[in-house]
């Protein structure tokens, strides 16, 4: 996804952007940040409550109860981002003859400390989620928590939830289950190490090394991953190509953005997360009640999507097909690569976004359009959602036969809170883009760049620099410009505060 300008609305040539001249850095984003949060109905900060909540809790629990199974001994391992400290998830793998796998995916019990109704628990369900910019991040729960006493951080024994999932060669689940389990990170990975050992560009990371046998457990993870992923889109899930780049900084100075790629090792991850989250909602409905579920409705708009596909030479069932889209898409990733980032975010728009909603027993699911699954929950990640720290609850009740720790009503009230609050985060951090691409280009008005049009609409003309991967809009009138267009601009404005990045074109840009 790229980032958006906005016109200088006083006519200026640069001078405004001119005369902030590079004194914005680290600190003005994070209070930037900050003020977006309060804007958009998030706490920034945490409560008095909360401080003294915390200071209270000692330490992690040690929990007695046969029905918890010992799983410490296994091989887990995490693998995430760098610089990531609140490790919600493990994965461990076995082999069990003809290329069938059992696969565990453990999930923090983030409920044995944040109980319902608590102070903290109050302010990660006023939240719902983590926030995470550039400058700064505003973890969901305190950080003595969500990277410490519920994180599964390494050589820690910890209290778990985990989907047990037994894989046919092909990727089919033959049948899966829920235990509470204790379990111990053994080697804690990043995504970019791990993905460059998996394609044979770098050595096996020194952490892994270290553990024997994470070696096999990363290639059989591996290979059962690209099995579930092609067996997703041989069934019509999507595949997108959005861009969110990230301020790189030297000191407080921003230096630079840069693109988290979607390398194989996230994909493992994604395609075990994926799984876990079916086998949970299918828990869940396996034993009644109501449960929240993550869906994406079939497409209203699916006859726009039809046309810009025409517009494209491609012709697309006048009912919402998520195969035939599928395949469309990756038609065109082939085609134009340049520009299909673009169309993804054409596409994501009109497909509309995510919501959590209340499923009852009986009634017919809504389904993830994008996922082209019936059955999906967010459960994976109780440190930093506060969803999935509510499927872990009616997980866990069930486990122990206790009653339901939320109404349907409250599930209810609860869905359409995760959902605003959700996408409010979302803004917050698009908007924290948009500064930071307005940071770097501050001190660089008057240079020229080869930029692509973006966008034509009734408001204006968008367009985005083929480097650095930055989205303003074209501050001056030029009919005749088309979506895909190369142009040559000249960069007249920034405004660090509001996000606003302008662009003129230069003579003979044709």
């Amino acid at each position: 996804m790229a980032f958006s300008g906005r016109s200088s609305r006083d006519g200026s040539d640069g001078q405004q952007g001119r005369g902030l001249g590079g004194h914005h850095n680290r600190f003005d984003l994070s209070r930037i940040a900050a003020l977006a949060m309060t804007e958009r109905g998030l706490e920034p900060v945490f409560p008095p409550a909360v401080e003294t909540e915390l200071a209270a809790i000692s330490g992690c629990v040690a929990e007695v109860d046969t029905a918890i199974a010992d799983l410490r001994s296994l091989p887990w391992c995490s693998i995430d981002n760098d610089d990531s400290r609140d490790l919600d998830q493990l994965t461990v793998c076995e082999e069990q003859g003809e290329g069938r796998l059992r696969v565990l995916v453990a999930i923090a019990d983030v409920d044995a400390l944040v109980r319902k109704g608590s102070a903290i628990d109050d302010h990660a369900r006023r939240n719902t989620t983590s926030v995470y910019t550039s400058a700064r991040v505003f973890p969901m729960l305190p950080e003595r928590l969500s990277t410490d006493l519920t994180s599964l951080n390494p050589d820690q024994d910890r209290l778990a939830l985990v989907s047990e999932l037994h894989l046919a060669s092909d990727g089919t689940v033959e049948r899966c289950s829920v235990m509470r389990a204790q379990v111990r990170n053994q080697c804690k990975l990043a995504y970019d190490a791990v993905s460059a050992w998996l394609e044979g560009a770098a050595p096996l990371p020194e952490a892994a090394a270290r553990v024997p046998p994470i070696a096999q457990q990363l290639t059989l993870q591996d290979r059962m991953a690209q099995t579930l992923r092609s067996k997703r889109h041989a069934q019509g899930a999507l595949e997108f190509e959005t861009h969110q780049p990230r301020a790189v900084f030297q000191d407080d100075r921003v230096v630079g953005l840069a693109e988290q790629p979607h390398n194989r090792a996230r994909q493992l991850i994604e395609e075990f997360m994926i799984a876990a989250n079916r086998c949970n909602a299918r828990f869940l409905a396996e034993h009644g009640g109501a449960s929240l579920r993550r869906v994406v409705r079939s497409p209203e708009r699916w006859m726009r999507i039809v046309a810009l596909a025409q517009e494209r030479g491609a012709v697309l069932p006048p009912e919402p097909d998520s195969g035939a889209l599928g395949a469309f898409l990756a038609r065109e990733r082939d085609r134009d690569p340049v520009g299909f980032s673009d169309l993804s975010l054409v596409v994501i728009k009109l497909m509309g976004r995510g919501e959590y909603v209340v499923e009852m027993p009986g009634t017919v699911p809504i389904g993830h359009f994008g996922l082209a699954v019936s059955d999906y929950t967010h459960s994976t990640a109780p440190n930093r959602r506060f969803p999935d720290l509510i499927t872990l609850r009616q997980i866990k009740a069930v486990l122990k036969g206790a009653p339901a720790p939320y109404s349907a009503h409250e599930l209810a009230a609860l869905a359409d809170h995760c959902t605003r609050q959700e996408d409010a985060a979302q803004k917050v951090e698009r908007r924290l883009r948009k500064s930071e691409a307005a940071l770097l280009l501050e001190s660089r008005i008057d240079e020229r760049f080869d930029a692509i049009v973006t966008g034509v609409t009734t408001a204006g003309v968008w367009v985005r620099l083929i480097s650095p991967f930055v989205e303003g809009r074209l501050d001056d009138h030029a009919p005749g410009l088309r979506v895909g267009q190369r142009l040559r601009v000249r960069l007249v404005f920034t405004d660090v505060e509001r996000g606003y990045i302008d662009f003129r074109l230069t003579r003979g840009h044709r």
